[in-house]
């Protein structure tokens, strides 16, 4: 009995002690744990639990289209060949994975209604436990690499067959590597909306309609000869071909293949279309002329379009480049003839989900339908959809598709009857459209505030930059010393990261890599990369960054902070709708166009003497950040000891208050930039001393 109580109390130590020494990330992915964590940050601190790989899982690749059939492998995991893979995304989507010769785990992407992060969680038992977990990108078919996609060969023919004099042989293309067989089907598949709009009964469907080829070899190229589909499938007018392996059934839904762009189905429609297309069309136009009539009015809650292309490329708060129509990638702007860009409204509107599109023409000035049939149109969709997704009119693309571009085929281009589509979406003009106000961090720092004063302030810190009650709007930006080319400090600091929040949002911080090369991207403590999307769909935000050194957030309230790496600094301008006007605070100060009252400690005390550098660095200094309100992630000791673990405001580091200006001063260079130019119109010229104040 001695013996076996001995061996009891050995037993229970070395359960205890696994407790505290080897605690698992299984099922706590984002904890910290008593001893090791399972929080994003673990990798760079080397404090991650043994088992953070397996459990907290990383893919690649880590994006694929909203129509699914992506092959995505785990990485830095084991799995047993025995083990039955069960993928779910969204916490109720299931698909079949499977376990390759190298021990990898495999998951197949599902079609979704949806853009964005959706949660993925893996089981190997066969869905009884999902015990590893990760995030999956879910693409809009417009913004997706063109390369991840099959190609449909002169896609005019494509979109006109049927019409007078088009006709014959169509063509599509594919990366062989993207379907993993000897032997593929052609599958065609279709979109529809049903129930009646803007109720519970409104949902959008995908189903497989008929496949064109089967058991067709993996060569990458497939030509056909269409026929008017039978009656039932013809009635599906929006759809897209999927490339599938021929060893499933006709239209298994979930498994590996790679897709066309949805596209106007007019090579299947039915024999009455190719006997008189127009009137075909006319009668579309007509009917769907009768239902809009019958919807509710959106036009009076979109935002109207900047006047012209210059201040459209520059409100990057509220309008990005729509990807059909984008000046610098050449676009055919085959929905906007006589436009050289077109710009859309980043946020669907608040109750209807509506969207805005303005173009314009190569003089800048905005194309209108009342001139022409490629004029700016608002939609009774967004192209890009909107949370929560999912059912119509906020099923990204497909929704825009039902009501704002079938609709453009049967009036304006298979029939000449702009005017029913140009009744329904006539362009907006610029009447009311206001211009955002800037404010500009740059340099060591300088500060150009939204109403025009410009200052130095070489605070060592996190402070905050501006803050907004109104909408619940934080940006706080973390400063460090310069540090000279021979590797001397200067007692100067510079912008190294910038943190932001609006609501209950997803935080986004930008700040500069170790290398100082190029400009890191955290979404609530986790590394993102932009090596597969550009365009990233967050919870409250959006990120762009088209390069590592350029990056864009853009909130809901119409709030755009630009971000680009400038010698070694991060550039900010923040720009700020006129709602905002008077509700703002911090280092850029108080958008009321009194440039009086922006320096403003936070405790309320203005700054008497604009021009007193000592005055202007105690206002800086007041506006410090606490670790209870920080938006920063410290994922490395010196982070740790330097800020979290030290004073928000370092007042041992006291800079040099005045600096003659060097005309060969790259910062100097930075602010004639930023006075230039498209930026010009937000900014009088004025340039600045370190240490003094100016009004611009």
């Amino acid at each position: 009995m001695e013996g076996v109580f001995y061996l009891s109390v050995i037993l229970i130590f070395l359960i205890a002690s696994r407790g505290i020494s080897g605690q698992s990330c299984e099922g706590r992915c984002g904890d910290k744990l008593e001893s090791c964590s399972c929080h994003a940050t673990c990798a760079s601190l080397r404090n991650c639990c043994v088992d953070y790989t397996e459990y907290c899982i990383d893919i690649t690749p880590y994006s694929g289209t909203i129509f699914g059939g992506t092959d995505f492998v785990v990485l830095n995991a084991h799995f047993n060949q025995s083990s039955q893979i069960i993928c779910r995304f969204n916490y109720d989507i299931h698909t079949v994975g499977y376990v390759d010769a190298d021990s990898r785990c495999h998951c197949i992407s599902p079609l979704l209604y949806e853009s964005g992060w959706v949660p993925l969680q893996i089981s190997t038992d066969n869905g009884t436990n999902f015990s590893r977990r990760g995030t999956w990108l879910s693409v809009h078919p417009g913004k997706l690499d063109p390369s991840l996609k099959a190609t449909i060969i002169n896609s005019t023919q494509w979109q006109y067959y049927g019409t007078p004099n088009v006709g014959g042989k169509l063509r599509m293309t594919w990366n062989t590597s993207q379907v993993g067989a000897q032997k593929v089907n052609i599958e065609v598949w279709g979109y529809m909306e049903k129930g009646d709009p803007y109720s519970d009964s409104w949902q959008g469907n995908w189903e497989y309609l008929y496949s064109i080829g089967r058991d067709i070899p993996n060569n990458g190229d497939f030509s056909f000869l269409p026929k008017p589909a039978e009656k039932t499938f013809s009635d599906w007018e929006l759809g897209c071909l999927r490339v599938s392996s021929s060893s499933h059934p006709d239209g298994a839904w979930n498994v590996h293949a790679v897709w066309t762009e949805d596209h106007v189905l007019a090579w299947h429609l039915e024999e009455n279309f190719r006997l008189d297309s127009a009137a075909w069309a006319l009668n579309k136009c007509i009917a769907w002329d009768q239902l809009e009539e019958k919807l509710p009015d959106f036009l009076t809650e979109i935002i109207d379009c900047p006047c012209t292309l210059a201040q459209a490329r520059a409100d990057t708060g509220r309008f990005h480049t729509d990807y059909g129509c984008d000046i610098e990638k050449e676009s055919v702007c085959t929905y906007h003839p006589g436009s050289v860009h077109c710009v859309r409204a980043i946020q669907a509107s608040p109750n209807y989900a509506a969207g805005q599109q303005c173009c314009y023409d190569h003089t800048g000035a905005q194309v209108l339908t009342d001139d022409s049939i490629g004029g700016s149109t608002p939609d009774r969709a967004h192209d890009w959809g909107s949370p929560p997704f999912l059912k119509p009119p906020r099923v990204p693309g497909f929704s825009h598709w039902i009501y704002d571009v079938l609709s453009f085929y049967y009036c304006c281009l298979w029939s000449d009857n702009c005017h029913y589509y140009f009744k329904r979406r006539p362009s907006s003009d610029c009447r009311t459209y206001q211009a955002p106000k800037a404010g500009v961090v740059f340099g060591d720092p300088h500060f150009i505030t939204f109403d025009g004063v410009s200052y130095s302030f070489n605070g060592k810190g996190e402070y905050t930059i501006m803050v907004s009650e109104s909408n619940e709007l934080i940006i706080q930006g973390r400063t460090e010393p310069v540090i000279s080319t021979n590797g001397t400090t200067v007692k100067a600091t510079k912008l190294s990261a910038v943190a932001m929040r609006e609501g209950t949002s997803d935080i986004i911080e930008v700040r500069l890599s170790k290398s100082q090369d190029q400009l890191q991207v955290l979404w609530n403590q986790m590394l993102l990369t932009f090596s597969e999307q550009s365009w990233m769909d967050l919870k409250g935000v959006f990120v762009f960054s088209p390069a590592t050194t350029n990056v864009t957030v853009m909130f809901p309230s119409g709030v755009g902070i630009e971000l680009r790496l400038r010698v070694g600094t991060i550039s900010t301008t923040v720009l700020l709708p006129e709602a905002l006007k008077g509700s703002t605070s911090g280092l850029l100060g108080k958008m009321n166009d009194d440039p009086k009252d922006d320096l403003v400690t936070s405790d309320g005390h203005t700054v008497s003497d604009q021009d007193n550098a000592e005055e202007v660095f105690k206002f800086g200094a007041s506006w410090s950040i606490a670790n209870e309100s920080t938006l920063f992630t410290y994922d490395s000791e010196h982070l740790l000891n330097t800020y979290f673990h030290a004073p928000k405001h370092d007042a041992s580091f006291r800079p040099v208050f005045s600096i003659p200006e060097d005309p060969h001063d790259p910062f100097v260079v930075q602010a004639s930039e930023l006075c230039s130019g498209k930026g010009s119109q937000y900014c009088s010229g004025v340039l600045w001393l370190a240490g003094s104040t100016h009004q611009r």
